[in-house]
């Protein structure tokens, strides 16, 4: 299967689709480059689903245009369909049929000779680590187990193009991991996915630009840093010795950073933002004259520590929502 070279993998100029009085998508334009993990982000309700619907053919596009390796998803559907591969957010294979059962079918309807369905199978089976549940019914799998035999169906036949529309929804840690494991083999083999999630983490672990999308419209676009950037360098996380000295700390610190700080639970700590959109060195050294405005003010710390915005803070910034994880919890 051809891979081109000069095309992105999708391109959208002003995308929009409407459910009666619902503006789903409301003028979405995205450049995706071929051959990466292109990261979709959202809440619940964001637009996300219904743009890869629309990117998969599976809905038409109300307005604007969009191109998978070029080709227009209206009017060049049919080429489009032949290049791309989707795993929706509920297991598309039938649970009644074991996982064996359930790839050599889906080779036998891509066209595979019955022979090369089932070596298919069997090598996707032992790649994705299912080899000794392939004769198990998909109904008797766990959850992680289910979301890679569907990833697993959907390169039975190696796609230019796979959309992941949240792989390791209700997963636990472990097997999300397995999950991002399979994610950067199958594109370290050539294939560019889209993976659309509500956890910053995972966009952050797997993709090289995020899109962060909210009522319809990309509101946020670059890579996971310039995103951390664009609410603060980093924070500064400040332990004194006395606790009643915490008022007149946070006022040096706001004075210091120009920004507000945060009281932590424990009556000795604060937490502030910290300015600075390069680098860590910016970051320090904001850090250190606010550090040595607290020793000029006589306020003793006694210990205190650096670090980038949490994920939580990012997701909130931007939407206004927090992610799915902070929800949870």
């Amino acid at each position: 299967m051809s891979k081109d070279t000069t095309d992105p993998a999708i391109e959208t100029h002003a995308l929009a689709k409407s459910f009666g009085k619902t503006r789903a998508v409301n003028g979405v334009d995205l450049t995706v480059p071929a051959g990466t993990v292109y990261g979709v982000l959202g809440p619940n309700g964001a637009g996300k689903t219904t743009a890869v619907r629309m990117l998969a053919t599976l809905l038409r596009p109300d307005g604007g245009e969009a191109r998978v390796f070029g080709r227009d998803v209206v009017r060049e559907a049919d080429a489009v369909r032949g290049r791309v591969s989707l795993t929706g957010q509920y297991a598309s294979v039938d649970e009644d049929l074991t996982g064996t059962e359930n790839l050599v079918l889906l080779g036998r309807l891509l066209g595979h000779r019955k022979p090369a369905a089932r070596e298919r199978s069997a090598r996707l089976l032992e790649a994705f680590g299912l080899a000794e549940a392939a004769d198990r019914q998909v109904k008797n799998y766990s959850g992680g187990m289910r979301r890679r035999i569907d990833i697993a169906a959907s390169i039975v036949k190696t796609p230019d193009l796979l959309f992941l529309d949240e792989p390791t929804a209700g997963l636990d840690p472990r097997s999300r991991n397995q999950v991002w494991d399979i994610v950067r083999v199958i594109v370290a083999k050539g294939t560019t996915v889209m993976l659309t999630t509500q956890y910053l983490e995972e966009a952050d672990h797997l993709a090289s630009r995020i899109a962060v999308i909210d009522h319809g419209k990309v509101i946020a676009e670059g890579t996971p840093r310039e995103l951390k950037s664009s609410v603060g360098a980093g924070s500064i996380q400040v332990r004194l010795r006395d606790a009643a000295q915490r008022p007149d700390a946070e006022r040096v610190l706001a004075r210091a950073l120009g920004t507000s700080v945060a009281l932590a639970a424990d009556p000795v700590e604060l937490t502030a933002r910290v300015s600075g959109e390069e680098s860590g060195s910016d970051t320090a050294e904001h850090a250190s004259r606010a550090l040595a405005e607290l020793g000029r003010a006589g306020i003793t710390v006694d210990d205190f520590s650096l670090g980038q915005p949490s994920l939580d803070e990012v997701f909130l910034a931007l939407t206004d929502h927090t992610t799915q994880e902070e929800a949870a919890a």
